[in-house]
C-alpha cells in the first residue's frame, strides 16, 4: 500500500482534481489518498475566524458568502450529471450551513479549530463525489475517526495505527480510500489540527501507520529544487536526498515539504517522493536513507527570525550560566534555531516572538541583553558537507558583499547556517547560486 498526498494547487481547480483521478488509477496498488483544502480556502477560513474574533459578524457573513459562491461554481465544473451535482451541493449546503450558525455562536479556539477543519472535508467529500460519477470504487476514511493529537499537540503514532488498522479491515476488498489531511481530534476529542502545512505531516503519519511502500507528495513543482525558484532564476530539481538532508531543507525554509513530516517516515523508514501534478512523469525527488552524493545540494531560507544576544562578564567560566540562559526558552516554550556563544556573550535565533518581551525581561538578570528582529536565517545542506573541502571558503567567498551576523556550523554534518537582515535575502540565495553550483 502507498500514500498519495495532494496539496490545495493540485486539488484547486476542477480539472486538476480531474487529473489528480487520473493519478491514483494509474496503478493496481492499493493507497490512501490524502487531500488538501482547496487552494485559498484555508485563507478565507481564517480570515472568517478573525473577523469572528473582531465580533465583525457582517464581514464574516460576506465572506462565508464569497467562499459559497467559489464553492458552486467549483462543483458546476467538478461534475456533469444532474445527480451527482445535487449530491455536491447537499454537501455545500451541510458545511456552509454550520458556517452561517456560527455567526449566532460565542467565538472560541474550540470554534476557530472547527471553522479550518471545513476546507479538508469539503474537499475530499467533493472529490468522492466525482470519483463516483466516474465509477471508481473507493472508500472515504474520515481522519476524524483516527487522526489522533494529546494534550501537548503530539500525534499518537500508536493509536493512530490501530485506529486505522480496524477501519482498513471493514473494506479489505477496496484498494483506493481518500481521507483528509490536516485535520485530527485532541486529546479532549475536540477537531483539532496539525496546524499549516498538516497535510503532509498527515500524510507521513499515515504512511509510518500502515508500513506504506512510499509516500508521494504532490505538488506544484517536480521536486525539491537546490534554491528558492521563486528568487533564483536558475535552478533545478534534486533526485536524491536523505532523511537528514531534506529534514534540514524543510525546517529551514524550504515550502515544498512540512518539516514536521520526515520524523515518521524517517523513524518507520518509509520512503518519500516529490512529485509535481502538472509533470506527472518527471522524476520528482526520493527522500530515503541514502544520501545519493556527498557535499553541498540545496539552499533554504527561514524568514521572521528574532537574534537575542546576552552578553555578561560573569559567564567568563560561570558554571550553568548556559542551563540559566535555556531555561528561560524552556519556560516559555520557546526553541532555538541556531547558538553561537564566546567567553562573554551567547546568541540565539528564535523564529517564535510571541513570548519575547517576558524572554527578554527574564534574561536581563543574566546581563545585557541585544535583540535584532526581521532576520533570516539561510541554511547551506548536504551530505556530509561540514567535511566536505572548501565548502566555507566556497560559501564565504560567494557572500564577500554581505554582512553575517552568525554563523553555525559542526553542529550537524548536513548543515551549515548564516544569519543575516532579512533585506540581504534574496541577493544572498543569488549569490551562493552562483558561488556554489556556479549557475
Amino acid at each position: 500500500m502507498k500514500v498519495m498526498k495532494f496539496g490545495g494547487t493540485s486539488v484547486g481547480k476542477p480539472h486538476r482534481m480531474h487529473e489528480v483521478a487520473n493519478l491514483i488509477t494509474r496503478d493496481e496498488e492499493s493507497k490512501i489518498v490524502v487531500l488538501s483544502a482547496l487552494s485559498g480556502t484555508t485563507n478565507a477560513l481564517v480570515e472568517i475566524s478573525e473577523s469572528l474574533l473582531r465580533g465583525d459578524r457582517q464581514a464574516a457573513k460576506a465572506q462565508i458568502d464569497t467562499l459559497h459562491a467559489h464553492y458552486k461554481s467549483f462543483v458546476l465544473e467538478l461534475l456533469q450529471q444532474s445527480s451527482s451535482r445535487e449530491k455536491a451541493n447537499e454537501v455545500l449546503n451541510e458545511h456552509f450551513e454550520f458556517l452561517t450558525i456560527i455567526l449566532k455562536i460565542s467565538f472560541s479556539q474550540a470554534l476557530n479549530k472547527d471553522i479550518l477543519a471545513q476546507g479538508e472535508l469539503l474537499s475530499t467529500k467533493l472529490f468522492s463525489i466525482y470519483l463516483d460519477e466516474i465509477k471508481v470504487n473507493h472508500v472515504l476514511l474520515p481522519a476524524l475517526d483516527f487522526m489522533t493529537i494529546d494534550s501537548y499537540d503530539e500525534p499518537q503514532v500508536g493509536t493512530i495505527k490501530v485506529k486505522l488498522a480496524q477501519l482498513l479491515n471493514k473494506h479489505k476488498d477496496k484498494k483506493i480510500f481518500i481521507t483528509q489531511g490536516y485535520i485530527s481530534r485532541n486529546a479532549k476529542g475536540e477537531v483539532d489540527n496539525l496546524k499549516r502545512g498538516g497535510s503532509d505531516y498527515s500524510a507521513s503519519l499515515i504512511a509510518a501507520a500502515v508500513n506504506a511502500s512510499v509516500c508521494e507528495i504532490w505538488t506544484d513543482i517536480d521536486g525539491m529544487h537546490n534554491s528558492d525558484p521563486r528568487i533564483v532564476e536558475k535552478t533545478f530539481a534534486i533526485e536524491q536526498l536523505s532523511f537528514d538532508e531534506a529534514a534540514e531543507l524543510a525546517y529551514f525554509g524550504a515550502k515544498i515539504l512540512h518539516p514536521a513530516s520526515i520524523w515518521p517516515a524517517q523513524f518507520y523508514n518509509v520512503p518519500v517522493r516529490l512529485l509535481n501534478t502538472m509533470q506527472p512523469d518527471a522524476k520528482g525527488t526520493l527522500i530515503s536513507e541514502k544520501a545519493g552524493s556527498v557535499g553541498v545540494k540545496a539552499v533554504a531560507a527561514k524568514d521572521g527570525i528574532t537574534a537575542i544576544r546576552v552578553k555578561s562578564s560573569r559567564m567568563l567560566l560561570a558554571y550553568g550560566f548556559l542551563r540559566k540562559v535555556f531555561e528561560v526558552f524552556e519556560k516559555h516554550r520557546t526553541s532555538i534555531d541556531m547558538i553561537t556563544t564566546s567567553e562573554v556573550a551567547v546568541s540565539v535565533t528564535i523564529d517564535d516572538d510571541v513570548h519575547l518581551p517576558e524572554i527578554s525581561k527574564e534574561l536581563e538578570a543574566f546581563g545585557t541583553v541585544e535583540v535584532d528582529t526581521n532576520q533570516t536565517i539561510v541554511s547551506i545542506v548536504g551530505n556530509e558537507i561540514a567535511e566536505t573541502k572548501d565548502v566555507m571558503k566556497q560559501i564565504f567567498d560567494a557572500l564577500e558583499p554581505i554582512p553575517v551576523r552568525m554563523v553555525c556550523y559542526g553542529g550537524s554534518r548536513h548543515n551549515v547556517s548564516l544569519l543575516i537582515a532579512r533585506a540581504d535575502k534574496e541577493i544572498t540565495l543569488q549569490l551562493l547560486n552562483k558561488g556554489l553550483f556556479k549557475l
